[in-house]
């Protein structure tokens, strides 16, 4: 039996079971995936016990992703710009090898539901400076994007993110969100602002092109206000339960050796849970 597992402190809130344990069914392989609490101080000794504990592999969460990323004895492309990890495994040699799928989740989700979010080359605003925002940077430089206007509560923070990925990122002044979105083909809300038990994101859509993509990291609730607003003035919208979903593919493919699929009955077992008491 292959076994994988999630880790983070706490782990209770964490869906990743689901959708893993969807997939080994649906393959029909002989595995399992479970979550594991645990705590800061006790990390170093879980991920170098990783083979002896029976794991292929794990994923990650808060607030483990950038402690495990200095604990890789490997790290790629993406997990090194993200400056965080997401997923592990051990190689044939027993090395820890550390990746990020963050950005692969959130391009892949965005391609899906409006493949084409890039006509015309416009602008994108990304609101959020965190770990999240540096994946979406990440992301959608890679796929070209000549202009990215980034807004942060924390201006030092946004402007330390502009110095990492260079020239194409713009910064703006939080109090100048909204006009930023002039001429925008999308904006992506990168915060926690929407979730729930926190305040709604704050943003007038009123300059963004009537066109344009909205797109929304929170998936807790799954319709925030942010992308009910967009979806009443005509724009498309794509909420955060992709990403989420597509993210984790490259890890389970690795693991179990299977590249899965993101059905419409994985999302919908996915909503039933985040909808349940």
């Amino acid at each position: 039996m292959i076994r994988a597992c999630v880790i983070g402190w706490p782990i209770e809130h964490s869906r990743s079971p689901l959708i893993h344990t969807y997939w080994l069914r649906r393959y029909e392989i002989d595995g399992s995936y479970e979550k594991i609490a645990v705590r800061p101080e006790d990390l170093p000794e879980f991920l170098g016990s990783l083979h002896a504990r029976g794991f292929a592999g794990a994923n990650v969460t808060l607030p483990h992703k950038e402690e495990a990323l200095r604990a890789a004895d490997f790290a790629d492309e993406a997990a090194n710009a993200i400056g965080a990890a997401n997923a592990l495994w051990l190689d044939r040699d027993g090395r820890l090898c550390a990746s990020n799928s963050d950005a692969f989740g959130f391009i892949t989700n965005l391609n899906t539901e409006a493949p084409d979010w890039k006509r015309g080359g416009r602008p994108v605003t990304v609101l959020g400076g965190g770990g999240a925002a540096r994946a979406i940077l990440y992301g959608l430089l890679g796929e070209g994007l000549t202009e990215i206007r980034l807004a942060n509560r924390t201006r030092d923070r946004a402007e330390q993110l502009a110095q990492e990925f260079g020239s194409r990122v713009d910064v703006v002044d939080w109090e100048l969100r909204h006009v930023a979105l002039a001429g925008c083909g999308l904006i992506v809300n990168a915060t926690s602002l929407g979730t729930t038990g926190r305040p709604a994101l704050d943003l007038d859509l009123t300059e963004l092109p009537v066109d344009a993509v909205v797109a929304d990291l929170v998936y807790h609730p799954l319709e925030t206000q942010l992308l009910a607003a967009a979806r009443a003035r005509g724009s498309r919208a794509v909420d955060g339960l992709g990403m989420l979903l597509y993210q984790a593919v490259p890890g389970f493919e690795r693991w179990f050796g299977i590249r899965p699929e993101v059905t419409p009955e994985l999302r919908a077992e996915l909503v039933a849970s985040l909808q349940a008491p």
